[in-house]
């Protein structure tokens, strides 16, 4: 800790550190399967699933990763109630939003930014709509006309009908 501390980090800071890597340090598991449970197991990486700390954590680290990818709000030409947007984030989904060449500069940095703390983009999952035709730039990833954010239906045109309809059909199987 002391090498820390004179480094300039509050011993405060380094104290809740050091408590979540005892917290963490020699977890061990065993996975309950159909046929009997396993011997027990060292777990090396990753946080404890349904603890209330593991989506602190990532959160900690996603807004760590955004800042230094440089996502900044006030350069965003994307205006939603009046405020500049580039990412909305739930979770751990990402929703980045630029127009043509500057979606692939944000893209390349949050994923140079996730490397960087031992995080990795998935582009299996990695969904991209485009409001026009993508011409100068590719990218691996599935090219979809709408897709699915916190519950609701986001369309290429922008167009909500298809939305009010899927919420209507939902209200009546209640």
């Amino acid at each position: 800790m002391v090498s820390g501390a004179q480094k300039g980090t509050p011993g405060r800071i380094l104290w809740s550190t050091e408590g979540l890597r005892n917290l963490y340090a020699s977890q061990e598991a065993t996975v309950k399967t159909g046929h009997g449970t396993t011997d027990w197991f060292q777990i090396g990486k990753g946080v404890r699933r349904g603890c209330i700390l593991s989506p602190c954590l990532f959160n900690l680290y996603a807004e760590y990763i955004m800042r230094n990818a440089r996502l900044e709000e006030a350069q965003a030409r994307i205006k939603i109630a009046r405020r500049n947007i580039n990412n909305l984030r739930h979770a751990d989904d990402t929703t980045l939003m630029a127009e043509s060449e500057e979606l692939k500069n944000l893209l390349m940095k949050v994923k140079e930014e996730s490397a960087e703390v031992g995080l990795k983009l998935n582009i299996q999952k990695t969904k991209i709509m485009a409001s026009g035709p993508i011409t100068s730039w590719q990218i691996d990833g599935e090219t979809v006309a709408d897709f699915i954010f916190l519950g609701s239906k986001i369309t290429l045109d922008g167009d909500c009908s298809h939305e009010i309809k899927r919420c209507l059909l939902l209200g009546t199987k209640l």
